[in-house]
């Protein structure tokens, strides 16, 4: 199977048992989490050597909300995360790239709610959301 070989699914995968492992009562899981996600975001602006780059955006934004759900009013972030970290290793779905491409800097059509529909609706796509949304 092609993504056993993606070290990006290797590393949701990592994720994935990290805040499984956690969110059953062993809190150090988190703080493994949180390292692997630095070493994971560091990885990719390595190879993209962009903060701007639309995979170095995706990590970093899940490594904020990582360290964002320390704060125990915004713990229930982790089961969004592990929730939608399931979602892409199980079915390529990234539910925080869909939405990472709705912002401003990251697309180049108008806002809409059709634009919004497609985006949260559209068949999981090789590569990244930017690349495979369809046509207005």
């Amino acid at each position: 199977m092609d993504k056993f070989k993606d070290i990006s699914w290797w590393y949701w995968m990592v994720m994935v048992v990290l805040l499984a492992v956690g969110l059953s009562g062993h809190a150090q899981a988190f703080h493994i989490a949180i390292a692997v996600g630095v070493i994971q975001a560091l990885h990719y602006y390595a190879r993209h050597r962009s903060l701007i780059s639309f995979p170095v955006q995706v990590r970093m934004s899940y490594l904020g909300l990582l360290i964002m759900a320390q704060w125990d009013p915004l713990y229930f972030i982790y089961w969004i995360q592990l929730a939608g970290t399931t979602a892409m290793v199980t079915a390529d779905y990234c539910p925080l790239a869909r939405f990472l491409s709705l912002m401003p800097w990251n697309r180049t059509v108008p806002f809409s709610y059709a634009l919004l529909y497609r985006t949260v609706f559209s068949a999981p796509v090789k590569g990244n959301i930017l690349q495979g949304l369809p046509a207005e």
